[in-house]
C-alpha cells in the first residue's frame, strides 16, 4: 500500500464539497467522508487502477482519476514510487481544464 498525501487544494475542495452537503443533509456530509476513505484506501492498494482520461491537462505527469463512490466528485491524483497524491477533489460537473489550472 502507498501512503496518500493530499495537497491543500484538495483539502480545501474536500471542506467546501463537506459544507455544501452539510447544508442539505448532514449525514450526505458523512457519507462523502466515508466514501473518500474508502476510495482512498482502494487508490493506495491499486494505484494504478484510476483512469488517465485528464491526463493531457498536465503535461510531464501521469495525473489519474478516481469517482467517489456513490458521489458526483472526482479524486485528482499523481503516483509517485513511494506514495500517491491527491491535488483535487472536484465535483464531476465542473469544467476540468479550469479547475485543474488553478
Amino acid at each position: 500500500m502507498k501512503p496518500i498525501r493530499t495537497r491543500p487544494q484538495a483539502d480545501d475542495d474536500i471542506d467546501r464539497a463537506t459544507a455544501f452537503l452539510l447544508q442539505e443533509s448532514p449525514a450526505a456530509a458523512v457519507g462523502l467522508l466515508d466514501a473518500l476513505e474508502h476510495d482512498f484506501a482502494t487508490l493506495a492498494r491499486q494505484p494504478g487502477v484510476g483512469s488517465q482520461r485528464y491526463a493531457h491537462l498536465i503535461p510531464g505527469q501521469t495525473l489519474r482519476m478516481w469517482p467517489v463512490s456513490g458521489y458526483p466528485w472526482l479524486i485528482f491524483y499523481f503516483e509517485y514510487p513511494d506514495h500517491l497524491e491527491v491535488i483535487r477533489v472536484l465535483h464531476s460537473r465542473r469544467d476540468m481544464p479550469a479547475a485543474l489550472g488553478e
